[in-house]
């Protein structure tokens, strides 16, 4: 998880102060907090939904195939560039 919000997060907590009923200290732990949900990479997220609907109670099949519908719905994190992949991406 972050550890504290960043300038760039500052008129995002502003809004969340004027909009909500939320004090400056929880709509700030709020971003952090979906911030580091959203920081969940493609692997993370299949892990963590398959240990949940197992949990439930659903087969294999049934999860794989919920993963998979849920998945291009879902905001993950980019996988790790390495500068020179990131430079591969703007030249070629």
């Amino acid at each position: 998880m972050l550890d504290a919000p960043t300038p760039v997060h500052d008129d995002l907590l502003d809004h969340l102060v004027r909009t909500t009923p939320l004090r400056r200290g929880e709509a700030a732990r709020v971003v952090l907090d979906v911030l580091s949900y959203f920081d969940e990479t493609a692997s993370e997220f299949v892990r963590r939904r398959h240990r949940e609907l197992q949990a439930k109670g659903l087969t294999n099949p049934e999860i794989f195939e919920r993963i998979e519908a849920e998945l291009p719905h879902r905001a993950v994190a980019p996988p790790q560039l390495s500068l020179r992949q990131l430079r591969r991406i703007v030249y070629g």
